[in-house]
């Protein structure tokens, strides 16, 4: 008999709701293109995530100013910038982790599968159900292996062969080979490389459409980087993959697409370059993101 995947984990209670209002937006017309930065005639028709006229507000302080982009759907975005540019608080509005900071005032859409996951009637927990996201720093729970992999799905009542599940979110983790034989040892006794790897296994054990990665290869050593690029590279075959990163090598190596953001004397972050990859190293159309990426200040 086949052993089920982590797909089963999408049939788990309480996930349907937002999923099926997603699936009904696909069937609406399309909106009229939004304005791009990159060039129009390069629109991105299958958009997994796309932010339109985003601002964000922590207290009197704005972050992050009328955003719009769309991110392609199983392609690996980088989103790069100076400290304090909205990076991180572009990358917590598609999941709505922003939620949980006190005096946080958001405008605009954010859209998953076209429909609206700001509006008041969507709720976030569903969100990050379909949105996962791993940190910057490893944060394993002090638990077993194998619990931390089965958490989400637990949590979400699923009621499958939890066993497959956790070696099918280990294997595509590329961790499988490495801990098969100790899943009742913690987490946190694993190497950071492996640490990292073990949340990303958690974060797709339950099936997300869409993986956030904070800087998550910050805190690793040039060999547990070079896994984890390669990993992003793998599983854009199954999820849309959006990375916030401050090495530039980094962002040219592993993405399809570049976002650049940058906070200028007002200390807003806006968007200032968004297109595929090679054009923004190569061949960049705002003096400033040359600048930025040839080293020049940031």
């Amino acid at each position: 008999m086949e052993k089920p995947t982590v797909d089963a984990a999408r049939s788990a209670p309480g996930a349907d709701a937002l999923r099926e209002r997603r699936a009904a937006s696909l069937t609406e017309a399309p909106a009229s293109k939004p304005r791009l930065i990159s060039d129009p005639d390069d629109y991105i028709e299958d958009a997994a995530v796309e932010a339109i006229g985003l601002s964000v507000w922590y207290g009197s302080k704005q972050a992050l100013a009328d955003v719009t982009l769309r991110i392609p759907r199983n392609q690996v975005t980088a989103l790069i910038g100076p400290s304090g540019c909205g990076k991180s608080t572009l990358l917590r509005s598609v999941n709505r982790m922003n939620d949980l900071i006190a005096g946080v005032r958001i405008e605009g859409e954010v859209r998953l599968d076209g429909t609206d996951i700001l509006a008041s009637d969507v709720d976030p927990v569903e969100v990050r159900r379909a949105v996962g996201m791993v940190f910057q720093k490893p944060n394993p729970f002090p638990k077993s292996i194998y619990d931390n992999v089965a958490f989400g799905a637990r949590i979400n009542g699923y009621a499958g062969d939890m066993d497959a599940l956790v070696e099918d979110a280990l294997r595509q983790a590329a961790l499988w080979d490495e801990v098969k034989g100790q899943l009742k040892k913690s987490g946190l006794a694993l190497s950071g490389g492996q640490q990292q790897r073990l949340c990303i296994a958690r974060a797709i054990a339950v099936q997300p459409d869409v993986v956030l990665m904070d800087e998550p290869c910050s805190a690793l050593d040039p060999i547990a980087t070079q896994r984890i690029e390669d990993l992003m590279r793998e599983l854009a075959a199954s999820y849309t993959i959006v990375v916030v990163t401050h090495n530039m090598q980094q962002a040219a190596r592993v993405s399809d697409r570049t976002a650049f953001l940058l906070a200028e004397d007002d200390l807003v972050g806006r968007l200032v370059e968004y297109d595929r990859t090679d054009r923004v190293f190569l061949n960049p159309r705002d003096k400033r993101t040359e600048a930025y990426i040839t080293g020049r200040f940031g």
